[in-house]
């Protein structure tokens, strides 16, 4: 798995800070993850969760919203509508960059707000929540001792866990103006609830309200034992292993894997993923991913095509190397072998282009590790030049190209 760092613009104009959670292989589909209110993207629920979605084979967003974690913006002017805008803005950047979300998570607050949300996610087939309320006025138990200074003077300092944040009166009319009754009849996508009967921070008849109100498809599972953030991370976990096995019964996997006849020995294949950069490719015995990273316009899932030709090089080094030593019986603990590539102008290279004068170069730095003499390194060092793919390099290599008939 490879956790990415995006940042995109709220509808306000905040920098939202994410955490994109991305499987080994291509993904089955992209999850939309809504955290708790007033927690942050990265508490352990939302990392689990997220994680174990990734293992799984589902790439997973989770972000923090306006004014809180990484991202900017004051919290103390944000609302349930906000946090609803904050969460379209983050499908954006997945529809632009990566795939729309096919599934839209929520737990506690986060869970009314995909609920809210879902209508103008169109392409998300399913929507979880966990622990999460039937109304977003539910919080202001959270904040009851507070209440009628907010009302009288439009704004009073409330605890939530362990910060102090200023909750304004527009907040307390925006959470009470939602019917979210509406948002759950008229949901049209499958819905998975999860809820504790032992929750104390968000009842169970919460669950009872929204399971009830929902029509068909729409599942219940009990977190027996667990609290309302999920501590126990064997809870978080069984949520997340739990989704990925509900969510292929209503979701289709637009990365489903090709099943399709391996290429011959000594043969590669490779095949499109997707209408940008997303490469499969395959040989007799191994699949694995190439791509271009976010810059180019890429979604950064592989090696782009550059660092696997470093890639094989260096591992072909590294194998000479070793392959050398254990003959020699060598004590060579371990060899690290580090590359890159630049093309250079030069003035005398009979071979380099003629339009631009460049020559490609490989810098490649080896480093052998062991009790080994000076005349051994130097040995070692020397055979790294004979090693089969630093020799077809410096051949001359002819492609010979053939359009397949239709």
């Amino acid at each position: 798995m490879q956790r990415i760092k995006v940042t995109f613009k709220s509808e306000q104009g905040s920098d939202l800070v994410g955490a994109l959670e991305l499987p080994d292989q291509k993904p089955h589909g992209y999850a939309l993850f809504a955290h708790c209110f007033s927690c942050g993207k990265d508490i352990p629920a939302a990392t689990r969760i997220s994680r174990s979605l990734a293992e799984k084979g589902f790439a997973v967003l989770r972000f923090d919203f306006t004014g809180l974690g990484g991202s900017n913006g004051d919290f103390g002017n944000t609302n349930f509508s906000s946090n609803v805008k904050d969460l379209v803005a983050a499908a954006g950047l997945l529809r632009e960059q990566y795939e729309a979300p096919a599934l839209l998570i929520g737990h506690s607050l986060g869970g009314a707000a995909v609920l809210a949300a879902a209508e103008q996610i169109p392409e998300a087939e399913a929507v979880i929540t966990i622990g999460a309320p039937s109304t977003p006025d539910h919080v202001t138990h959270l904040m009851s001792d507070q209440i009628e200074t907010i009302e009288k003077e439009g704004v009073a300092p409330v605890k939530l866990g362990s910060r102090t944040f200023n909750i304004t009166k527009q907040f307390l009319t925006d959470i009470s103006a939602h019917n979210m009754k509406d948002h759950i009849k008229n949901l049209k996508k499958a819905l998975l609830v999860f809820h504790s009967p032992v929750d104390t921070t968000v009842g169970i008849d919460e669950a009872r309200e929204i399971f009830l109100t929902a029509k068909h498809p729409k599942s219940f599972v009990s977190l027996d034992q667990a609290d309302h953030l999920l501590t126990n991370a064997a809870d978080a976990v069984y949520v997340g292993r739990t989704i990925a096995a509900w969510a292929e019964r209503y979701i289709s996997f637009p990365y489903a894997p090709v099943q399709s006849t391996p290429p011959a020995k000594g043969h590669v294949l490779v095949s499109e993923e997707n209408k940008t950069f997303l490469r499969n490719i395959q040989t007799d015995n191994h699949n694995w991913l190439a791509d271009e990273p976010l810059t180019m316009g890429g979604s950064n899932q592989g090696p782009d095509p550059y660092e696997m030709l470093l890639a094989a090089l260096g591992a072909c080094t590294s194998m000479t190397i070793r392959m050398y030593a254990n003959h020699k019986k060598w004590p060579l603990d371990d060899v690290k072998v580090e590359l890159s590539h630049n093309r250079e102008h030069s003035q005398d290279c009979a071979g380099c282009e003629k339009d631009g004068n460049q020559i490609d170069v490989m810098d490649r730095k080896i480093e052998l590790f062991g009790d080994l003499t000076e005349d051994q390194r130097q040995r070692l060092f020397k055979i790294a030049g004979k090693c089969p793919v630093h020799r077809t390099l410096k051949n001359k290599i002819e492609v010979r190209d053939k359009l397949v008939e239709d």
